[in-house]
């Protein structure tokens, strides 16, 4: 799996997840713009070029907002003078888990926009130059809350939103060379996850058939072996990574 000459999007890349399948592609020879709300996202980017000597653009993006994701992804391409990206990795996510009867108007808003209209806002911005390349790997990560949890209203649906748009999505670009996969993380150490009580981390470990819970580079592995040639015959699915926890 060798990315040199190609170049990868990975957004909500400051921390956790996005971070790790960063470090991964970078790692393998790709070059990287990453975006994220924080303004560690720029610290980020450097740390990745001088570890691997890949040239690493960190810049800040709102995925929830139309214009910050048209504006992130051609300053992106301008500044590094590439012609579109060759990787696309939807990460970005938030949540805001209460109970449906508490759950506010903004707290339903704000979560659908981030993980769910962020895959329109990103994806619509790399498909065209995908498209004229014939090729493409647009990576979009789920959750296994699309299953449904208590108190995840809003983020199961959004979720699970992520799962159809994937799956049509895949059926209207596959002709052309371009592969749009979803990836579903179980119960990941991250700092969202981190906000777990602990007697809720314990139940959830308790479930898991391997024993433990995940670290983000056991997604970042399954991530970039979707965005490679190894993949190009996988389009439309969805890959759980969840130590069986989803059995």
């Amino acid at each position: 799996m060798d990315f040199k000459g190609k170049t990868a999007i990975v957004t909500g890349a400051a921390s956790g997840l996005g971070k790790a399948i960063a470090n991964k592609l970078a790692s393998m020879g790709a070059t990287t713009i990453i975006g994220d709300t924080k303004d560690e996202v720029n610290l980020v980017a450097k740390q990745i070029t001088q570890d691997f000597g890949t040239n690493c653009l960190g810049l800040k993006v709102d995925v929830s907002n139309y214009d910050s994701c048209r504006e992130f992804y051609e300053r992106g391409i301008e500044i590094l003078k590439v012609e579109g990206v060759d990787v696309l990795v939807n990460n970005a996510g938030i949540n805001r888990d209460s109970f449906f009867l508490n759950m506010t108007y903004e707290q339903w808003d704000q979560v659908i926009k981030v993980d769910l209209y962020s895959m329109f806002n990103c994806t619509k911005q790399v498909v065209p130059a995908m498209l004229r390349k014939g090729y493409g790997r647009i990576i979009n990560i789920s959750s296994m809350s699309w299953l449904g949890n208590i108190a995840q209203a809003n983020y199961s649906a959004a979720k699970a939103g992520v799962i159809g748009f994937t799956k049509a999505l895949a059926k209207e670009l596959a002709k052309n060379g371009v592969t749009v996969n979803a990836v579903c993380p179980g119960f990941i150490d991250t700092p969202m996850t981190r906000s777990v009580p602990e007697k809720v981390r314990q139940k959830f470990l308790n479930r898991i058939p391997v024993g433990r819970i995940g670290v983000p580079e056991d997604v970042a592995n399954v991530v970039v072996f979707l965005a490679s040639d190894w993949a190009s015959y996988i389009t439309g699915e969805l890959i759980n990574v969840s130590g069986g926890l989803t059995m």
